[in-house]
């Protein structure tokens, strides 16, 4: 026997396994977790929009990274676990808690709260991943799985915790060398001296329910991006103001018919049907691209907060970025999700990116509105819809 094969016995508490009938859906007990994490986005856009300088947007951008990690790991859990069942049910609740606190320190985790950041995002991951053994235990591959992930988890856990000590500086770079340390483990089957990797052929993963699982997490993100735009309007209802929520809306809506009109769908069925290659698949497609794409609506919120508080002022630089960089990320993720899926070249998307780029030195430069600047960027989405739209309607 090799050192990465594992002894095939039955599994201990066969009831805490989730049943596989086709696509499974998401489950109220998933839904009531994802609840939690619209705080976390809405704490994670205020953070930038009270930041908005280069550090700033690393440090948003290494939060989200971590909080990323606690929602998707949990997601694959239950991928494996049934939700609704006893045990898994308390560790979700667990979790939940463990959730909020994290979110609650996001607005001071690179001054006073980052010891209780750090803290509470390694007892979520090695809780949540020491309970997965145990449910999983008789499950080679499962075992087999989690026994290698946990030393990983282990030393990315305390570069979390060092940099919740560290001060001013130190605290990005071994927060940012944790999350590097997760994406090579995940990257290579977390290998482990004498016990090899884990393989993602043998994860067992339904990719539908990962599917669906992280297009909630999108609806979330683009849910959190009306809210802060309704409160910023709420605190200024005039005309001039009410005129710049419907641009920042029709982008939430552009966005959200980018990703949802035919691909949603049709990306559900595509790794449902992925056999072999849907634990490669979903690594790639749901733990790197994904938060890309929240990244992007998260800038576009930020810039539609600007927006709404300066409609006719000039567009500064950062204002700039926010609203014409947000939707070119978020597109940006999108392509490289439609790439990984479907093996294409998404050019619209690509040309998209390179518009809305290009759109932002020429607004500073020519110091454009900030309205138009967000017309620009719902224009270039809409073109990306309408293009979509037309090649299936153009006969083959």
């Amino acid at each position: 026997m090799t050192p990465s094969e594992v002894p095939v016995i039955e599994p201990v508490r066969p009831s805490l396994l989730r049943e596989r009938r086709s696509v499974e859906p998401t489950t109220a007990t998933e839904l009531f977790f994802d609840l939690v994490f619209i705080f976390s986005i809405i704490q994670l856009a205020h953070y930038l929009i009270a930041h908005p300088d280069w550090r700033g947007v690393v440090r948003t951008a290494l939060l989200l990274a971590l909080v990323w990690f606690v929602w998707v790991y949990t997601a694959w859990v239950t991928n494996w676990l049934s939700p609704d069942q006893g045990p898994v049910r308390a560790m979700l609740i667990a979790v939940m808690l463990g959730s909020l606190l994290l979110s609650a320190a996001i607005p001071e985790a690179f001054a006073t709260s980052g010891l209780l950041f750090a803290v509470v995002y390694v007892a979520v991951q090695m809780g949540r991943t020491v309970f997965s053994l145990w449910a999983v235990r008789g499950v080679a591959s499962l075992t087999d799985g989690f026994q290698k992930t946990l030393p990983w988890f282990t030393g990315a856990s305390v570069l979390v915790v060092l940099g919740g000590l560290a001060g001013d500086g130190t605290r990005e770079v071994l927060w940012a060398a944790a999350i590097v340390i997760d994406v090579i483990g995940l990257s290579t089957g977390y290998p482990v001296p004498g016990l090899g990797r884990t393989r993602p052929e043998r994860w067992g993963v339904e990719g539908g329910h990962l599917a669906m699982r992280c297009q909630g997490f999108i609806l979330i993100a683009l849910g959190e991006s009306i809210l802060v735009t309704g409160t910023t309007l709420a605190q200024r209802l005039d005309t001039v103001t009410s005129g710049a929520f419907l641009l920042a809306f029709a982008g939430s809506v552009a966005l959200w018919w980018v990703y949802f009109a035919r691909s949603a769908p049709a990306a559900t069925d595509v790794i449902a049907r992925a056999g072999e290659r849907t634990g490669a698949l979903s690594r790639v497609a749901f733990n790197y691209l994904h938060p890309v794409m929240v990244a992007g609506i998260i800038v576009t919120a930020a810039g539609d907060e600007r927006l709404l508080r300066e409609p006719g002022a000039q567009a500064s630089t950062v204002t700039a970025l926010f609203t014409l960089g947000g939707p070119a990320l978020f597109l940006a993720g999108h392509a490289a999700y439609k790439a990984v899926l479907w093996r294409v070249r998404p050019s619209s998307r690509i040309t998209a990116v390179v518009v809305l780029l290009a759109l932002i030195p020429a607004c500073v430069g020519l110091g454009v509105p900030a309205a138009a600047c967000a017309a620009m960027a719902v224009a270039v989405t809409v073109g990306v819809i309408m293009t979509d739209r037309f090649r299936v309607a153009r006969p083959s």
